[in-house]
Order: C-alpha cells, then structure tokens, then sequence
C-alpha cells in the first residue's frame, strides 16, 4: 500500500494531510510543502524498512577543541557583536530598516577585512556595479581590494564563488536571490528558504564565510521564513531612529559568542563612524534637568551604557488617554502605571503618558522599570531629580524592588561621567564605588516617599 504524502508549514512546522495556500496554524501564506521523506527503496536490513546509513561518530562531552580562529575587521565595534571577530565557514544573517544603513557597514565592513588579508567579495542583487562603485567611492574605499558582482541567479553566484574560492562573501540581499530549481518569484518563502539553505551550506563545505543582508517587516522581523534564521550561526539586527545620527548593531542569535552584545555607530557623511564611548553620546544633548528627565545606567551585552528617558504626563482631552511609548516596550509601561496605582496609590487616570528614550536607543532589560517610574513620577509631580543621578532597578507587581545585575559596572559607567549618585533596590551583594552615593530601597512606596515626599 502507498504511503500517504504529508505536509508541513515551512513557518511553524505544523503536519497536514494535504496542501493549502494558507497554514492554519500560523496563519501563513505559501508556507505548506510536502515532506519527501525518507527513501524506502532498496532490500531491507536488520529488520529495517529503509537502507542502512553509516554510523555516526561519537564523542565525550569532555573533548577538548581549540577555539575557531577569527579575523579582526578593523571596526571594533562590529568585532565585538561578533565575539571577536569573523569565524571561518560561518554563516551571518544582518536584517534592519531599509536605508538604515546595512549596505554601508558591509561595503566599509569588506574593505576592512580584503586590507586585512582575506579575500572578499560582494554580490549586490539591488544595485548596479556603478552604484556600488559610487557608494565606495564617497567613503573612500576605492583602494580595498574587495571584488564586486551585480548578480541574482544563484546558480551563477554560486559557480563564480566556487571558482574564486573567497574567504568572505557578501550577499546583498538575500531576498534578491533567484534559484531556478524553485519555480516562484524571487522573494518569496520558498526562493529565500532554498537561496539561505544554498549558500550556508555551500559556506560550511568551501571553509568560506558568508554574510547575508535580510530586509524586515514593518513588525522589524527578518522577512521570510524564520528557518533562515535557524540556519545560520549569527543573526545581526541593524538599528536607529532615521531622525538620529546613531546606529546600534545587535546581536540576538549568535554561536560564537554573547548574544545580547551591541555595538555603537554614528551615521555621518563619510559613512559610520565607530563609537567608543556610547554612554557619551547618548547623553550629549542632555541640558539642564527637567521634570521627567531621567538618567537611566543600563546594560547591553558586557557594556554599560547611560541613556536619557523622557517621559511627559498632561491631561487627556480623550475618554481614553493616549500610551505613547518610543524605545521601550508598551505592556511594561502598563504594569509600571498599574503597579505605580495599585500599591502606591498615584493614579494616571485622565492622564496622557508619553515615554521616549533619547538618542533612538531602544532598551529591553527589565532594569529600567525604575527609571521609567522616576520619570513619570517626576513629569506628573513637576519636580525635577537631582542633576547628578542615575536611576536603575526592576519593579515587580508586589511593589516590591529587585536589584539589577553588574551594579557595580553601571556606577562605574556613572562616575565615569561625572555622576555622583544613584537610586537603586536594597538587597544584592554590596557595592561600594567610589564617587558615588548608593540610595537603595526596599520598595515603590519608600522610593516615592523618599525621593518626591509623597508615598
């Protein structure tokens, strides 16, 4: 009797009887394909209903490896996101905005590393040689030996590659790629799946690297399907406000290295200029303080960084206030409002909240609830803090404050710029940096209480 063929969505991995256009369990369209399945030809072996395959090498956990070897770029700040720099045979995904500026690192990022001793090409699929030529041309990389193609079809791509044999291939981008064993429109699900799966693998057989540009959704999610991001080793999310000069480059999947590090980029006319010293930056267009100004000392990675929240409470002409937030997550500004009436008993009813984090930074450490009920506090009482303090914590629904982890390396950061206090939890291992006076609390009521009298 024939074996029945199964589907399964490309997206969620959901198995079905037959095939549709739209999976209904994810909600995708043109993600459901059939599963080929294991061979079944050939005599049956050991009670086996398929051929025998080989057997499969095993090691201890305990094997010892020498760490892969990496090549320094040149731009610090993108070695760091990487883990110290580009592995051999590894296979990067970098996703943002379109115009953000992906094509700029990478073209600057390639000229760093041909100067560097590796032999590097770039595959643009978007623009003309011409126009590459004339981007690299204004940033003054006409001299680095870097090859450049103006190609799609990925048979071609991957021909032209084999022959080279380059140590860096640059894709830009892969959704531009075309594979003429897929029968759809470049793009698609189906076109970006076989054109990632291509080249990675092509990647790990030659020993070369390859970095591939992704354009995102307008949910800032890669787009295609989320398997391009399981197959590669490190994903890179390019990031900023278009109305600000700064970039941020994050790493959120990486197996070479932290996946939570970031690295600072400024955008000027000659291209993107490394930034050493973030905290700086951030905070170079701070005046005198004002009521819901607030210093928030963060981390990102192993990196401390200061960034200024701004936060602004009026009256609502609307039976529903407005929740604007910029930089900072919306349903976590919900629980500090609820948190800030329910155990506190200062109301935001009637009340429009604007929150926004200065400098087009965006921040996701659970640290900032403190600083960003400090500064609503501070924008609904009208009272500004102390010129010279930070503010760092965790909020939980109790009321109750929890330390932040690396205390210690955010006062450093702190009285590196010149701050002289700080508001944080009571409760962690005790710290002591010079320069810097601890306010700790045990809660929301006491920190109100102590800092804007009220509580």
């Amino acid at each position: 009797m024939a074996k029945k063929p199964s589907f399964s969505c490309n997206d969620c991995g959901n198995i079905t009887s037959k095939w549709s256009g739209r999976c209904e369990a994810c909600g995708a369209w043109n993600s459901i394909a059939e599963d080929a399945g294991l061979s079944s030809s050939g005599p049956a072996k050991a009670g086996l209903g398929t051929v025998r395959g080989r057997a499969v090498q095993l090691t201890n956990l305990s094997t010892e490896e020498a760490p892969p070897p990496r090549t320094n770029s040149g731009l610090n700040e993108l070695d760091r996101v990487l883990g110290g720099g580009l592995v051999p045979a590894s296979a990067t995904l970098v996703g943002g905005d379109p115009g953000i500026g992906k094509s700029t690192l990478l073209l600057q990022a390639a000229a760093e590393f041909a100067k560097s001793g590796l032999k590097t090409i770039y595959v643009s699929g978007e623009e003309a040689s011409a126009q590459v030529r004339m981007r690299a041309q204004r940033l003054g990389l006409t001299d680095a030996p870097v090859k450049l193609a103006a190609e799609t079809n990925l048979r071609d791509i991957l021909t032209t590659l084999e022959i080279e044999k380059p140590q860096l291939a640059i894709i830009d981008s892969i959704q531009t790629m075309w594979s003429d064993s897929v029968g759809s429109a470049p793009g698609s699900v189906a076109q970006v799946r076989a054109a990632a799966h291509e080249l990675t693998s092509f990647a790990k057989r030659q020993g070369m690297a390859v970095i591939l540009v992704g354009h995102v959704t307008k949910d800032g999610q890669i787009a295609g399907p989320r398997v391009v991001e399981h197959m590669v080793d490190t994903v890179l999310y390019f990031e900023g406000e278009r109305g600000h000069q700064f970039r941020i480059l994050r790493a959120v999947k990486n197996r070479f290295g932290p996946s939570d590090e970031i690295g600072v980029f400024e955008m000027t006319g000659s291209g993107l200029a490394q930034v050493t010293n973030p905290s700086a930056l951030f905070l170079s267009e701070r005046g005198t303080p004002s009521p819901g100004s607030v210093v928030f000392a963060g981390v990102e990675g192993t990196r401390p960084v200061l960034v200024e929240l701004q936060a602004l409470v009026a009256p609502s002409p609307h039976s529903q206030p407005r929740r604007t937030v910029v930089g900072w997550d919306g349903g976590r500004l919900a629980m500090i409002l609820a948190v800030l009436e329910a155990r506190v008993g200062i109301p935001f009813t009637g009340l429009d909240v604007y929150l926004n984090v200065a400098g087009g930074m965006k921040i996701t450490e659970p640290a900032a609830d403190l600083a960003v009920a400090a500064a609503l506090l501070s924008a609904r009482e009208d009272a500004a803090l102390p010129a010279e303090t930070v503010v760092f914590g965790e909020i939980s629904l109790s009321g109750a404050l929890r330390p932040a982890p690396q205390t210690e390396n955010r006062l450093k950061e702190a009285q590196k710029l010149g701050f002289t206090g700080a508001l944080a939890p009571a409760g962690g291992k005790g710290v002591n940096v010079k320069g810097i006076t601890l306010n700790q609390m045990s809660d929301l009521t006491a920190f109100v209480g102590d800092v804007f009298g009220a509580g």
